[in-house]
């Protein structure tokens, strides 16, 4: 690497890290503000609130990476506009690709570096940190399971076992229930289509009772509705659906087959997989159109225009990509368009201003 790539990649570094540190800081005091009042009033010690944050510091620098990519490419190049070291660059000939060449690689490399913490850390974190928070710190029990393809439940002598929960409709689908005496024996058994949440009551749909206490086998009775009683809450089971961005591509990739197997629609998290690779890249994204947008603005460039664009093609980076994954997670587009659409856009439009700069 050459001393200017070295020197453009040098400033680029010190201007993301203060970025990152920066926004990571400000969302973890707003974050603390809001829960260490809560944790203190259940009795939660320093340390496991300490444990708790230490967890989610992973997930905090994966929501503002892309963001501190965009300012510090918009900074970099604004401070070397304004110090007129882009003209020198230029009028000895330099290329604006060579310029910018340090940026796009780092800007790779931070795409890929925010990639394995989603894969890799982002998951083993949120489950230390959701430990944290249900068991230590709030003292809940862990009667309810809730994994990707399962979702069990013991309440008393009854076992709750359901494939898969909406939580639009507060409903479980594929649901079994256990009914055992005191020897741990079966004595029914209930395979019911769905469970749906109304009036503070679960109601069974569509279901077939499995009655064991008979002398020989089972006595099968289908019922089209039945109440049952289940001390399972709709938010407690909501913790499933709304966590789920915390998982890996694997698991919503099992999780959306497993559901598209038992026949039920997987949306929403073949979009949430599709995202799980797509978000990543927006860090890169962030580069290719700061880059043009910095040099197309050059004379006027500077500290304010670099963050009042940051903030201007950020939240339309943001609003565009929420309003294409609702389409997606709603069925309306296809989960893959869904998920990269936004980053295929802000791409296209960073090549187009590219274009356009003057050479």
């Amino acid at each position: 690497m050459s001393i200017l790539s070295r020197y453009i990649a040098g400033t680029w570094l010190r201007l993301f890290a203060l970025c990152l540190g920066s926004f990571v800081s400000i969302y973890l005091v707003l974050d603390m503000m809001d829960k260490i009042p809560r944790y203190l009033r259940v009795g939660a010690s320093m340390g496991d609130i300490t444990g708790f944050f230490l967890n989610k510091l992973p997930e905090m620098v994966g929501q503002t990476a892309a963001f501190s990519t965009l300012m510090a490419t918009l900074l970099t190049l604004g401070l070397l506009s304004r110090s007129s070291e882009i003209t020198a660059m230029r009028s000895c000939g330099i290329s604006l690709m060579r310029i910018s060449f340090p940026m796009l690689l780092l800007g790779m490399l931070i795409s890929a570096l925010l990639l394995v913490n989603a894969e890799l850390i982002i998951p083993a974190s949120y489950q230390k940190m959701d430990y944290i928070e249900r068991v230590k710190i709030k003292k809940q029990g862990v009667n309810a399971v809730f994994k990707l393809n399962n979702i069990w439940y013991r309440n008393d002598r009854m076992i709750l076992q359901a494939m898969a929960f909406d939580p639009q409709k507060s409903m479980l689908k594929g649901v079994t229930i256990w009914t055992m005496d005191d020897s741990l024996n079966p004595v029914s058994r209930i395979d019911a289509e769905r469970a749906e949440f109304k009036d503070g009551h679960w109601t069974l749909k569509q279901l077939q009772v499995k009655d064991f206490s008979t002398d020989v086998g089972y006595r099968a009775t289908v019922v089209p509705s039945m109440e049952v009683a289940i001390n399972l809450k709709v938010d407690d089971l909501k913790v499933l659906d709304n966590n789920a961005d915390n998982l890996s591509y694997g698991k919503l990739r099992d999780y959306a087959e497993n559901l598209q197997r038992g026949g039920f629609q997987a949306f929403r998290y073949l979009t949430m997989m599709h995202s799980k690779l797509s978000t990543p890249f927006a860090a890169f994204v962030m580069v290719l159109l700061g880059i043009p947008f910095a040099m197309k603005n050059s004379r006027s460039g500077g500290v304010a225009l670099g963050i009042g664009a940051s903030v201007g093609i950020g939240f339309g980076y943001f609003v565009i990509n929420a309003v294409l994954l609702s389409y997606g997670r709603s069925g309306v587009l296809p989960a893959l368009p869904a998920a990269w659409g936004a980053n295929l856009i802000f791409s296209l439009v960073g090549v187009w201003m590219a274009m356009t700069v003057k050479r």
